[in-house]
């Protein structure tokens, strides 16, 4: 009798998993596999606000065996959790910008031979975008990886005319930096004079700076002449031609030595003074540098290798804010490092930027391969704090 109870019992089970199984595979699927579920969670709900570091010691000497838990990150003063971590040997995609304008025409060769050096010192893993602006911005070669492709892009960089700075640095801010994934950096060979852009400004420039999530490094050069100075500046307004009439290539002036010039500016010392100045802007809003190559370029090397030495040993800190903001909102960052007596230079402010239209992006189902986070695009200034 009890046998038979036993045999009950378990035929009642055994129908009960067939019900339940039946019932599971004629159900419609609602949700997608947990994995990638939290996978779109992080690339569409959130903000990611990302921070370049580079960390000294007291001498000056790059720290590179930190670890994500050495790391805190304050916004607004309020702790934030430390949710993306990219080690100093992640790789980097840099695009290379020369300034070939008449300014720099009997400096070309050794302008190409310091690129040259600059990209063997980088990582293999990193990648090279080679670009050159004059009269107008030219793309020597696409994004690679193949340093002889990179030699030869370098090496047929050839003469450009009047310096159209902003409108080139408008279209690798807005257009060729949108299309590079991953830790990317812009390194800028120019004296910062613009002569008679036709679309950008300095005010526009900055302003897309501040959106970019790139590091815009810039290697200056002074062309200026005080024998042809000419008082005070030209207006930029005043330099603002009809379009059909931009087209239109005019004699240019002298400018740094009998040397052909800009087309408008840069031929005053106030030219040049805010030329300076929106170069170290655009480092201040992005996390970069400027550094000084001199008349003679003979620092121009040096300036090259120290930007290739930080790009390889700069780690990238990021975190999803507590506080949900405004669009245009600035708010405050503070890095700081576990660690006694070091230097830590970090970007210190973004502005809170609507993500909305990322939402509208769902991730590619082709691949299973577990990706990162896409990252927000953030503005930042640079900082240098002492611990």
């Amino acid at each position: 009798m009890k046998a038979n109870a036993v045999r009950v019992i378990n035929l009642l089970v055994v129908l009960s998993v067939l019900a339940n199984s039946a019932l599971a595979q004629t159900r419609p699927r609602q949700i997608e596999p947990r994995g990638q579920q939290d996978e779109e969670v992080l690339r569409i709900d959130t903000t990611l606000v990302t921070v370049p570091v580079s960390v000294r010691d007291r001498n000056g000497k790059f720290i590179t065996d930190l670890q994500q838990n050495d790391f805190r990150i304050y916004e607004d003063g309020i702790e934030q959790k430390v949710a993306y971590f990219a080690t100093i040997d992640k790789p980097f995609t840099v695009i290379l910008v020369l300034d070939t304008s008449a300014s720099t025409w009997s400096k070309l060769d050794q302008i190409r031979e310091a690129a040259k050096a600059f990209v063997e010192q980088l990582p293999s893993e990193d990648q090279v975008m080679v670009t050159s602006f004059g009269m107008g911005l030219k793309i020597q070669c696409e994004v690679t990886g193949d340093r002889q492709k990179i030699r030869k892009a370098i090496d047929k960089t050839g003469r450009g005319l009047s310096t159209h700075l902003y409108d080139a640095m408008q279209k690798i801010m807005s257009k060729h930096l949108e299309s590079i994934q991953g830790r990317k950096a812009v390194v800028l060979f120019t004296d910062g004079v613009d002569a008679t852009s036709n679309d950008a400004t300095y005010e526009s420039n900055v302003r897309i700076a501040e959106e970019v999530d790139a590091l815009i490094y810039s290697i200056r050069y002074d062309t200026y002449d005080p024998s042809i100075d000419n008082g005070p500046p030209v207006s930029q307004s005043t330099l603002r031609l009809p379009k059909i009439l931009r087209k239109i290539p005019l004699p240019l002036p002298t400018i740094g030595g009998g040397n052909a010039g800009g087309g408008g500016a840069g031929s005053t010392r106030a030219d040049y003074e805010r030329g300076e100045h929106y170069l170290q802007e655009l480092a201040a809003l992005t996390g970069g540098q400027v550094f000084e190559a001199s008349k003679d370029l003979r620092y121009l090397r040096e300036a090259f290798s120290q930007i290739a030495a930080e790009l390889s040993k700069q780690y990238s800190v990021g975190y999803y804010p507590i506080k949900k903001g405004t669009p245009g909102e600035r708010r405050q960052i503070t890095v700081r490092v576990n660690r006694p007596d070091i230097a830590l230079r970090a970007r210190s402010s973004y502005v809170f930027k609507d993500n909305s239209s990322a939402a509208s992006k769902r991730p590619s189902k082709k691949s299973n391969e577990k990706k990162a986070p896409v990252l927000q695009k953030q503005p930042f200034t640079s900082a240098e704090r002492a611990f």
